[in-house]
C-alpha cells in the first residue's frame, strides 16, 4: 500500500472572518511533493483546519492508501483519536458544529488507512510553518470563495 504524508493548517483572520487552508502532500519514498491552498470570504479557523484534511484526502487518486496526517489542530485530531466524531454520528451531529464537514470527512476517511500526528503550531516545524503561510496568504489574498454552509448558518441566528 502506498504511503503518504499530509501536512495541513487552517486560518481565519478574525475568527470568524476571511479564512484559508494550506496543504502539503508528500509521497513517502518518492520525489513527489505538492502544495495546495484556498481562501474563503467568511469562515472559522476550525472549519479551515478540518477542510484542509478533507481536501487533502480527496486529492488522493489511489484507494486505499496509508496516510499520516500532521496537524496542529486538536479540534480535528482529538475528535477522531478520541472517537468523539463516531458518537456524534449516532446522535446525528445534534448540537455539534460543522456537521457538513464532519460528514464529508467520514466519507473520505473510510477509504484510506488514516492516522494523525499532532504537531505544535508555530514551533519551527518546516511543513507546518509552510502550511500556515499558505493558509494565511489564502485568507488574505485569495478569499474569494464562499463557505456557503457556514454563512447560511450564521444568517439563521
Amino acid at each position: 500500500m502506498a504511503s503518504i504524508h499530509i501536512y495541513t493548517d487552517g486560518s481565519a483572520l478574525g475568527n470568524p472572518g476571511p479564512g484559508g487552508y494550506g496543504i502539503i502532500i508528500e509521497w513517502v519514498g518518492k520525489n513527489y511533493i505538492k502544495e495546495f491552498s484556498r481562501g474563503f470570504k467568511y469562515t472559522t479557523n476550525n472549519r479551515m483546519e478540518l477542510l484542509a484534511v478533507i481536501e487533502a484526502l480527496e486529492k488522493l487518486k489511489q484507494h486505499p492508501m496509508d496516510v499520516l496526517v500532521f496537524s496542529d489542530s486538536k479540534y480535528v485530531i482529538e475528535a477522531i483519536d478520541k472517537k468523539w466524531v463516531f458518537g456524534w454520528v449516532k446522535k446525528q451531529f445534534k448540537g455539534k458544529k460543522n456537521p457538513d464537514l464532519w460528514k464529508r470527512f467520514l466519507a473520505i476517511y473510510a477509504q484510506h488507512n488514516v492516522r494523525f500526528q499532532w504537531v505544535k503550531g508555530h514551533n519551527d516545524h518546516p511543513q507546518n510553518e509552510r502550511c500556515d503561510h499558505l493558509a494565511v496568504e489564502a485568507a488574505k489574498n485569495m478569499a474569494i470563495e464562499h463557505d456557503h454552509y457556514y454563512e447560511q448558518s450564521v444568517q439563521k441566528k
